[in-house]
């Protein structure tokens, strides 16, 4: 798929949080998932050892939630590890993973934040304004937020709150299981947001397309394949 590099990369915490400012005016929360035919998982595996990682993309028919195509990409992060910074530490290798698509997807299933993020500007956010698609934010744990738990039943949800803003739902996938953080990046509202992960996950309690290409981008960063 085409996919739109940016000129260039920030070398400090500064640039990378003027780029935030810059680009989350462009978020758009407002989408429907009607027609949605493919999604694509997108997550980063990294060495314990090293700053080499590799970035994964699983692309998924949703009707049969049968894997499409795969790619991966792997490398060295150039970008630190800072919070609310994650982004600029994986977007490189996934878009790159990204640029070698075939099936370009209908939505983008990120493990990470939408706009449940301090700058309203995580990772989901970030390569949906980049690469124009629908984009969702799909965490294990709150960035920042408070929330009340939803009820125990598949489905259930609650609001996640930053002040009086709703910035996301905690959703629950599965029953009696631990719910996760659902928040839009791009292009698609929450409730459709919400629907859609609930699809993608039948069997578990993360979305289909993010566990696969977190076990792709593991297997890739073991082989140390591009």
């Amino acid at each position: 798929m085409d996919v739109p590099y940016p000129a260039g990369w920030p070398r400090t915490e500064a640039e990378a949080v003027a780029i935030q400012d810059q680009l989350r005016h462009r978020v758009s929360t407002t989408g429907s998932a009607a027609g949605v035919r493919r999604a694509a998982g997108l997550d980063v595996a990294y060495a314990t050892d090293s700053s080499r990682s590799a970035a994964a993309v699983v692309v998924l028919d949703i009707d049969g939630v049968e894997v499409v195509e795969e790619q991966t990409s792997t490398g060295e992060s150039a970008f630190p590890y800072v919070p609310g910074l994650l982004a600029f530490r994986e977007l490189p290798g996934l878009l790159d993973a990204l640029a070698r698509v075939r099936a370009t997807p209908d939505v983008l299933i990120c493990d990470g934040y939408g706009v449940a993020h301090p700058r309203r500007f995580g990772l989901a956010s970030h390569i949906g304004v980049l690469t124009g698609l629908p984009s969702i934010g799909v965490a294990k744990t709150p960035f920042v937020g408070r929330y009340r738990n939803p009820a125990p039943e598949r489905g259930a949800y609650s609001d996640l709150l930053d002040g009086d803003e709703v910035i996301g739902r905690v959703l629950r996938t599965r029953s009696g299981v631990k719910p996760v953080f659902v928040s839009v990046g791009h292009a698609i509202d929450l409730a459709d947001a919400c629907d859609l992960v609930l699809r993608l996950s039948p069997a578990y309690r993360l979305p289909q397309p993010i566990r696969a290409a977190d076990r792709l981008s593991r297997e890739a960063l073991a082989a140390g394949r591009r």
